[in-house]
């Protein structure tokens, strides 16, 4: 269940109610009037099953309360309650398969901004794992493809284009690009202060990597391996399991590439480099067509429950 609050002009207070009683899956209806101070209004409070939540807060849109007003969204841990458990018995489908289109517009926002902290993330993930290219250490590849936060700006990229919404493309696209290429630029300053020290050496980029060499060389599984991840990336998005988002990030060798084009690069070993930018491509580019061809189908399927989550006027609740 979600709680949401509402504050709402007078005027609109009626309709956003009738909206609320409406709308399946609904509960726990509290109107406050005139308890709002800052905006000026009325508070309404609801609880709504999550499957039925993107249908009511895009209908809280067209009327315009995110404008005029204020919309908050709350996840409720716990809800002891008849009426809770008969909204979400009402509402079709299922809790983790809902898809909350202003939360996740939201979530890779956040995520996909150019900052400072995302920046450092990339730039150390990328020399984590030069590390483990020297070294031919498959931990270090993982630990560095864990800790690498490429994939925000990514699902950022594939909400823009599905949602239609072009600054947030344009804003994770600039931060993808401008996070690689720094972490690409540090890590080859990295690798040339290692050698200067002699704690890496052109011998260990060239010698027989079995663990690490697969990072240089892409081949078809590559691009398969990328689509999965974008699907499964997507899906942990929308179903609200960040948890699943770790085996995604080491599932695909995006910040791996980035590392090892950066030594290759320090050594003048093209060859290396490009087939490292070959492998990043591949996997960034797979990594988009899934998520966006899997957020497109998550949005048909959905819509074919519209009017599953309109209750007839009249109609008793259960």
């Amino acid at each position: 269940m979600l709680h949401l609050r509402m504050i709402t002009p007078p005027h609109l207070t009626d309709q956003v109610v009738s909206l609320i009683d409406q709308t399946v899956g609904t509960t726990h209806l509290v109107v406050l009037t005139g308890a709002a101070r800052n905006p000026e209004g009325d508070v309404v409070l609801c609880d709504v099953a999550r499957e039925a939540a993107g249908e009511l807060l895009q209908e809280m849109r067209t009327l315009g309360i995110d404008q005029s007003g204020s919309i908050a969204v709350e996840n409720i841990d716990l809800s002891i309650s008849k009426r809770a458990d008969e909204a979400e018995e009402e509402a079709p489908g299922e809790a983790a398969d809902a898809v909350i289109w202003e939360q996740l517009s939201e979530s890779t926002h956040e995520e996909s901004t150019l900052t400072i902290t995302y920046s450092a993330f990339m730039i150390v993930a990328t020399m984590i794992a030069a590390c483990g290219v020297a070294l031919d250490n498959a931990i270090l590849i993982v630990g560095a493809m864990a800790v690498g936060p490429e994939f925000g700006p990514l699902a950022g990229i594939c909400t823009g284009l599905v949602q239609r919404a072009p600054k947030l493309a344009a804003r994770s696209l600039i931060a993808l690009i401008v996070g690689f290429a720094s972490a690409i630029v540090a890590t080859t300053v990295f690798s040339l202060v290692m050698d200067a020290i002699g704690q890496f050496h052109e011998g260990m980029l060239e010698a027989p990597r079995p663990n690490t060499s697969f990072i240089w060389q892409p081949d078809p599984f590559s691009f398969v391996v990328a689509l999965l991840a974008g699907v499964a990336g997507m899906l942990s998005l929308t179903s609200a399991k960040a948890g699943a988002l770790v085996g995604v990030a080491i599932s695909v060798t995006t910040v791996p590439a980035g590392a090892n084009a950066a030594v290759a690069l320090s050594y003048g070993d093209f060859a290396q480099m490009w087939g490292s930018a070959v492998q990043l491509m591949l996997n960034l580019g797979g990594i988009i067509l899934a998520g966006t061809l899997t957020l497109v189908a998550w949005k048909l399927l959905w819509r074919t429950q519209h009017d599953r989550m309109i209750r007839p006027p009249g109609a008793p609740r259960i």
